[in-house]
């Protein structure tokens, strides 16, 4: 009760989608590939769960798709967001409702396994993000919605030409154990991309269960501890900066393999207190003013400067963890955090938008 509905393989939906196998799934749905029998072609499904609340979830990421489609007529910005076909509720357990989107291919996570020592290759990293900052500038100024959860799973990689989206169909059930396997990176023959391949896929941004309006905001607790913005773990109120920040996460991930806050808890402290400190380490103090202005502060902060639970800090720096860590030469990790430290200001408001980001001399080169 308040789960997924018990999807079977060969089952038989709405008289028209036919179950072919799972792809994945999530904290508030499961999503199936699925033959629509009508238009003989494949098609991605997704199913929320049951529980109450999530039919609600539902209509709101549906108004926020609405919402894309009808906007990207005028924006072809918005060809970098996933394009809903369809959706409709049945009656099963507890009722549950269905989106329909256009199959597209596996996750940049699930490509990132392959690289998982070095990172991908950099001229992807800068494609990718480009498509990435420009659907998330679409996004806020045309849409005025906030994604709220970008990270590796929630872009997906597709291909341009009918033999690039057969091999990434290939790789689908990646979440049940096949990655997305180049040549040179090892694994069977039969299932890789050519590198030259690589710049062929574009990307699109997925997911916006769990995403907001500018303007309404409906959690203050949003997007994957990992990813998540200083201002959201402090409690701020949060705008579309929260996903700029996420981005420069995202882009640091995919272009070394690491992530570049991975807070675990301790015996003393929580998740939160070591994320905090990770920050505060790689970004310096946090000043004074905007440290007391939030509604958490006391959670984590003694006095200005001072945490409550971590005394012991190893201040590092970006470049210097590039050069150090992952062979970057001084120059290439001067221009990449370049790029990265804007969209990680402390202060939202002073943070790169998406689209001063793409203006950056480091991803337009």
């Amino acid at each position: 009760t308040g789960g997924p509905h018990p999807m079977q393989e060969g089952e038989v939906f709405n008289t028209r989608y036919q179950v072919l196998h799972k792809l994945g799934c999530g904290a508030f749905a499961t999503v199936w590939l699925c033959q629509d029998m009508r238009r003989k072609k494949q098609v991605a499904v997704k199913v929320l769960k049951s529980r109450e609340g999530f039919a609600e979830t539902a209509q709101d990421e549906v108004a926020f798709l609405r919402c894309v489609s009808c906007m990207k007529k005028k924006d072809l910005a918005g060809e970098n967001i996933v394009c809903l076909l369809d959706d409709f509720r049945m009656i099963g357990e507890n009722g549950f409702h269905i989106l329909l989107w256009r199959v597209l291919g596996p996750s940049i996570r699930c490509l990132m396994g392959n690289y998982t020592a070095q990172g991908l290759p950099l001229p992807f990293v800068k494609k990718s993000l480009q498509q990435v900052l420009a659907g998330l500038h679409f996004l806020h100024k045309c849409c005025r919605i906030i994604h709220a959860d970008i990270k590796p799973e929630n872009i997906l990689l597709y291909g341009c030409s009918k033999r690039l989206q057969r091999l990434l169909m290939d790789t689908l059930n990646c979440d049940q154990g096949t990655e997305v396997r180049l040549k040179g990176a090892g694994g069977d023959l039969g299932n890789q991309l050519e590198e030259s391949d690589l710049m062929s896929i574009e990307v699109k941004i997925a997911d916006l269960g769990s995403a907001c309006w500018t303007y309404k905001p409906f959690s203050k607790e949003i997007q994957t501890q990992p990813y998540r913005a200083l201002e959201v773990l402090l409690g701020l109120d949060y705008g579309t900066p929260a996903d700029i920040w996420s981005t420069a996460c995202l882009a640091f991930e995919m272009a070394t393999g690491e992530r570049l806050f991975d807070p675990q808890p301790g015996k003393y402290f929580s998740r939160d207190d070591d994320h905090v400190a990770r920050i505060i380490e790689l970004l310096g103090r946090i000043p004074p003013q905007i440290v007391f202005s939030w509604n958490k502060s006391t959670k984590f902060f003694s006095r200005p400067g001072a945490l409550l639970r971590l005394s012991r800090l190893f201040p590092r720096s970006l470049p210097g963890i590039l050069a150090d860590r992952h062979g970057w030469t001084p120059r290439e990790a001067a221009a990449f955090a370049a790029f990265l430290l804007p969209a990680l200001h402390y202060a939202p408001e002073r943070r790169a938008s998406a689209a001063q980001s793409l203006r950056h001399a480091w991803i337009a080169a």
